[in-house]
């Protein structure tokens, strides 16, 4: 098998005992060349059953499972990351290539009838950028009133699946709903999340929907529960607000 096929298959199929099974399937054998777990067969199967041995899939789970805890570990730091940044009031994003000190200069030669190719010349920057410093003085531009509300883009979340299964029992509103339905479930592990698309409003109020899972009201909290809303908050309160 060509390894382009390989990886089609893995991205077809979306876990990897799945692919274990089709290679096993059809007799394809898969081995580590090197490494700490160099020379294993990952496709040994029982001498008797035909089966996959126990062991081969005991293996690959825990590896399967190291390899999401660290992706896991490393989006909850780029989370708490982008969090801090914000609270610091620091901005993303490549710098403007024509520097803040010498924005007002640019516009002001503009206005006088220095051209874009001129200005470029002179402060060592492209044309794009001289363009985007005096974006709102083209003649092309269109002016948007300041009091016109933003229309929010849809915001692609992956809710956990314990917290979509409680959503799913829950009376929501049919915006909710509808971006519930269609959300796609993603298997991870022994579980797995519902990749979700919606704008950040209706991320927030199926958050909201969620609160009971944390406890109260005389009703217990369940760890697992309270575990996986707790990271949907996570998800959620990056969102821009």
């Amino acid at each position: 098998m060509h390894i382009s096929e390989m990886f089609r298959l893995v991205r077809g199929t979306g876990h990897i005992l799945d692919v274990l099974d089709v290679l096993h399937r059809d007799q394809v054998a898969l081995r580590i060349h090197d490494g700490a777990f160099s020379a294993m067969d990952l496709t040994a199967s029982h001498p008797r059953t035909g089966e996959l041995l126990s062991t081969v899939k005991f293996m690959v789970q825990t590896l399967a499972a190291a390899g999401e805890l660290q992706r896991d570990l490393q989006r909850e730091l780029t989370y708490d990351g982008l969090r801090a940044a914000d609270a610091k009031g620091s901005k993303g994003g490549r710098r403007p290539a024509v520097a803040a000190a010498k924005t007002d200069d640019v516009r002001t030669a503009y206005l006088e009838g220095r051209s874009i190719a001129a200005l470029a010349r002179d402060h060592r920057v492209s044309r794009g950028a001289i363009r985007t410093a005096v974006a709102d003085l083209l003649p092309d531009h269109t002016a948007i009133e300041e009091d016109a509300p933003t229309p929010e883009v849809p915001v692609t979340l992956d809710v956990p699946g314990k917290v979509a299964d409680y959503l799913r029992t829950t009376e929501l509103e049919p915006a909710e709903r509808a971006a519930l339905d269609q959300g796609t479930p993603v298997r991870r592990g022994q579980g797995y999340t519902l990749r979700v698309s919606a704008v950040p409003a209706v991320h927030r109020q199926l958050l909201a929907r969620c609160q009971p899972l944390d406890g109260g009201h005389g009703v217990p909290a369940v760890p697992a529960q309270r575990k996986a809303r707790r990271e949907d908050e996570n998800r959620v309160s990056t969102l821009t607000v």
